[in-house]
């Protein structure tokens, strides 16, 4: 109905050319000339009736729904508004009515058939353009939602876009050859191979950005550690042939989504959603300087807030379980005695339950490692109340400042190597 109504005004229009043709004739000018000064009118007459309905369908759905959008409560719309989707759906009526009115203002075969490719040519870029803004705008739309913040949702719209693109640049060289759309999609078939190759890159992303999706691998915001692409930052963006990764140096590292599905990277999300961040560091302690604690060492241990309790029920169960197995103690090896390295671990360990940083709720504990010719390797082992780099840096360093002040006072010493 709209076509025929179009066409019916279009044939009113340009029956006014004829007019001006029969009265070029009367004027005089010669049927050759006026032919030819009617088909300049024609086509200029055609381009503005194109310019007219471009104005008035952008006026419609750009600028007339840019001030709806302004006072709807819906996000969407002042989304579609900046990036200029409606625009783009305004441009693809011109291109309409220069198609349909072609045949009717021009009276050659073959400038109706160039302008008739043309107007389908315009109408399909059009729509491509409109297609790929309202992609963008999609993206933009779902990754302000909640729901699918943290999904690599730009993929897919990504996807759309490339599929979108595809059947342009059929549908064009569909126009330009005279062939219908199907026949050449068939024909396309013969050389699936060469398209595989060319769009490698686009599946293996989709495919990769489905597994990471799919298996909520990544999410946007992650922080992450990729060591063969010297990415260690937060993901700023997942795209359909990149991952974009912000460095804590401020530097971006862009890495392609399936290498992080092929080869292994190291996600941080789960210790930002625990309760704490793990602290796990070692002191070498030099193996000479460990021995049995002496009486007067123990009274001097019993002073530390933290240890006056620990010596005392220790001691105890040291003379029970030697007193019942009547133990010689003048010969130190015999029986059970306390070391400065024990104590030195249970002050340790007591301080870090008491520390107000640590969490208490997740895994504290200090232990020894495997000795090495460096010496012997006291282990820290804990979590952080806090997640924060920068604090959790702070608190580490503070931690082990003490550690590391109080070791002679448990007559130990800490391993140095000395250059010869």
């Amino acid at each position: 109905m709209i076509e025929n109504a179009i066409t019916t005004r279009a044939t009113a229009l340009f029956g006014v050319v004829d007019g001006i043709y029969q009265m070029l004739v009367d004027w005089g000018v010669s049927s050759v000339l006026a032919g030819w000064l009617d088909e300049i009118i024609s086509i200029t007459l055609l381009f503005l009736l194109a310019y007219g309905v471009d104005l008035i369908s952008r006026f419609i759905l750009h600028r007339v729904m840019g001030h709806v959008a302004k006072f709807t409560t819906a996000i969407w719309d002042d989304i579609f508004v900046e990036f200029k989707v409606f625009k783009f759906l305004a441009h693809i009526f011109p291109g309409i009515v220069f198609y349909l009115c072609s045949p009717i203002a021009l009276k050659s075969l073959f400038w109706v058939t160039i302008f008739e490719k043309g107007a389908l040519i315009y109408i399909v870029y059009a729509i491509i353009r409109a297609i790929h803004a309202a992609t963008k705008a999609m993206t933009k739309i779902y990754s302000q939602s909640e729901d699918y913040s943290n999904k690599p949702i730009q993929i897919i719209f990504q996807i759309v876009a490339v599929i979108a693109y595809f059947v342009g640049a059929i549908s064009l060289l569909s126009i330009l050859l005279n062939t219908s759309f199907t026949a050449l999609f068939a024909g396309l078939g013969a050389s699936m191979a060469i398209l595989i190759l060319v769009f490698k890159d686009t599946i293996l992303g989709f495919v990769a950005g489905w597994q990471l999706s799919s298996n909520d691998m990544l999410r946007q915001g992650d922080w992450i550690t990729v060591p063969k692409y010297g990415a260690d930052g937060n993901v700023e963006e997942v795209s359909l042939y990149s991952v974009k990764v912000r460095n804590f140096d401020n530097t971006i590292t862009t890495v392609p989504p399936y290498a992080l599905v092929s080869e292994s990277f190291q996600n941080w999300r789960g210790m930002q959603e625990s309760g704490g961040r793990r602290i796990k560091r070692s002191i070498i302690l030099d193996m000479t300087s460990i021995g049995f604690c002496t009486p007067e060492m123990l009274e001097r241990f019993r002073k530390i807030k933290y240890l006056k309790e620990y010596i005392e029920e220790t001691e105890k169960e040291i003379q029970k379980f030697n007193s019942e197995n009547e133990t010689d103690n003048t010969v130190l090896v015999n029986g059970r005695r306390q070391t400065n390295i024990g104590v030195f671990r249970a002050y340790i360990q007591t301080y870090l339950e008491h520390h107000p940083e640590v969490n208490h709720e997740m895994t504290c504990m200090v232990r020894q490692l495997q000795p090495t010719e460096k010496g012997i390797a006291l282990e820290l082992y804990f979590f952080t109340r806090v997640k924060d780099w920068v604090y959790y840096e702070n608190v580490q360093s503070d931690i082990f400042d003490h550690v590391m002040a109080v070791v002679e006072q448990f007559d130990l010493r800490v391993f140095q190597y000395r250059g010869l």
